[in-house]
């Protein structure tokens, strides 16, 4: 829990939420703050992704005020306060509650449980998150249980999403410096979920990775996932926004993955992600209708990698930032 409380000292820090709704549809909640600047220092956004043929829906506030504390000191409660619309604040087991009201929409949600990122780490970055690296990434809970209220001034949801029963992921960025270029996905099916995040930053390209299931569980994350100076023997990747495809290749000495993430032209939609000089509008393209396609393969010291898993997740998040975003910096923003 003390990776998702904020860090003093970080340049900026920033929350994702991510709510499957009981229609199917899915609902995107970021909080943002970058410290000491005057351009669009605060975002709130909110995204509805119908699963229908419905239009998406997005709100994104670049509101004036935006206190994120601790509640106790030496505690890992906190809460992000917005003056006039509401907070959002975790307790010291990691369960969370919104409390938003806005002309244009309306939340109220609390989780009665944490999935976190595993038994053996709390965080995707393992003994990493200890070092002074200038971004972070952490993941909460991978699927946590959630009663919730919600409603869209302008926009005609279905009933079942007005209130009832959801499960949310969520998600955290800290940092003192800025991605040159990101990617990251997410799925889930049951028990089993795959979630990725990286790119480049100071000119290192690194990954880190989870899989998840009922019997099988690992993680890849540097010196494995890393490139640097173009050296790299453990990882591959390439992106291609044109095509809306991804794919990343990481192994170890006993295990490689395979990943291969696609999602529909006209299924992005923008947000505004973080920079030294304020948030920039329509600098990365989400997709939430994604389909990502896993292959695990295991070895011992000498021999041929044996496929021991093949997965598909229907219905994944894809993400492309900043140089991997081509739009970047234009007026699109469902793309």
């Amino acid at each position: 829990m003390q990776h998702h409380a904020p860090h003093a000292g970080a340049t900026f820090e920033g929350y994702y939420s991510k709510f499957t709704l009981p229609s199917g549809a899915q609902l995107v909640v970021v909080i943002s703050k970058i410290n000491q600047v005057k351009i669009r220092p605060n975002v709130l956004s909110l995204t509805y992704i119908p699963h229908d043929t419905r239009p998406m829906y997005q709100t994104e506030l670049f509101i004036d005020a935006l206190d994120m504390r601790r509640v106790a000191k030496g505690g890992n409660a906190f809460i992000l306060d917005m003056p006039g619309i509401g907070f959002a604040k975790w307790d010291e087991d990691g369960r969370m509650e919104y409390s938003l009201k806005h002309a244009a929409f309306s939340l109220q949600a609390q989780t009665t449980n944490r999935v976190p990122w595993s038994s053996e780490t709390d965080t995707p970055e393992g003994p990493l998150v200890h070092l002074p690296l200038p971004l972070h990434w952490h993941v909460q809970s991978f699927a946590s249980d959630c009663n919730f209220k919600m409603n869209i001034s302008d926009y005609d949801c279905p009933s079942e999403d007005a209130a009832g029963e959801a499960t949310v992921h969520q998600e955290k960025n800290w940092a003192t410096a800025f991605p040159t270029a990101h990617m990251w996905l997410q799925g889930r099916d049951g028990e089993k979920g795959i979630c990725c995040a990286g790119g480049e930053i100071l000119g290192i390209k690194a990954f880190l990775l989870g899989y998840r299931s009922s019997d099988l569980n690992f993680d890849f994350r540097p010196p494995f996932a890393v490139r640097m100076l173009g050296i790299g023997p453990f990882m591959s990747y390439s992106m291609d926004w044109e095509k809306r495809t991804f794919d990343l290749s990481v192994q170890s000495f006993k295990r490689k993955i395979a990943i291969h993430a696609s999602a529909p032209v006209g299924s992005f939609y923008s947000l505004s992600p973080p920079f030294a000089e304020g948030h920039r509008e329509n600098y990365l393209g989400q997709s939430l209708r994604a389909k990502i396609e896993v292959k695990i393969y295991e070895s011992g010291w000498i021999g041929a990698w044996r496929l021991v898993r093949e997965d598909v997740f229907e219905g994944g998040g894809l993400e492309f930032g900043a140089g991997y975003y081509t739009p970047a910096g234009t007026e699109a923003k469902f793309n």
